[in-house]
């Protein structure tokens, strides 16, 4: 979720692209575990089972979109079909319990309102889980921490929308 922020904070700074092309996707469902294929985590043709994942789509003005994830093997940025196929596969081959769904948010809206203590990367005891970024927190003027609050799927929490996989799928596909 942070390093989302930090490809949104930095495509903003090189002004290729205009930022309101991109959006966070947080990946996650009511149960917090989700299946993601083709992730550098998991050798193998094996699904990494995550609690969220979070991956950047940018909604390019051409025939295709694409999605940015730095957790996988799959070519970066990849085509939007691409990653759905290999990394998403699809749903109906999954038990109910670990159908995906996402949250989109605009990556202008993502970098006002995002904020993390980095609570979430420490254990019980409060030692680091893996070591933190070397920069600040993340925070805004209204929040330290906020994580919870784009994980859940439920659509009356937070910012952006709140999709099944499918529907995220066809709506964001080959538009040529």
């Amino acid at each position: 979720e942070e390093n989302v922020w930090k490809l949104c904070e930095h495509i903003r700074s090189q002004s290729r692209y205009p930022l309101e092309e991109f959006y966070a996707v947080f990946i996650s469902n009511e149960r917090r575990m989700v299946p993601l294929w083709k992730q550098k985590s998991r050798c193998g043709s094996q699904p990494v089972i995550w609690d969220y994942h979070v991956v950047l789509l940018h909604v390019s003005s051409g025939n295709q979109n694409f999605i940015y994830d730095l957790d996988t093997m799959l070519p970066f940025p990849c085509p939007f079909d691409t990653y759905v196929e290999e990394a998403f596969k699809s749903d109906d081959i999954l038990e109910p319990g670990f159908r995906r769904k996402v949250r989109v948010v605009r990556a202008d809206l993502y970098m006002k309102t995002f904020a993390s203590d980095r609570s979430h990367m420490k254990d019980a005891s409060g030692n680091w889980l893996q070591p933190p970024p070397p920069y600040p927190c993340i925070e805004t003027a209204d929040f330290k921490m906020n994580l919870d609050n784009f994980i859940s799927m439920n659509p009356d929490v937070g910012w952006g929308s709140v999709l099944p996989l499918p529907e995220f799928a066809q709506g964001f596909g080959n538009r040529s």
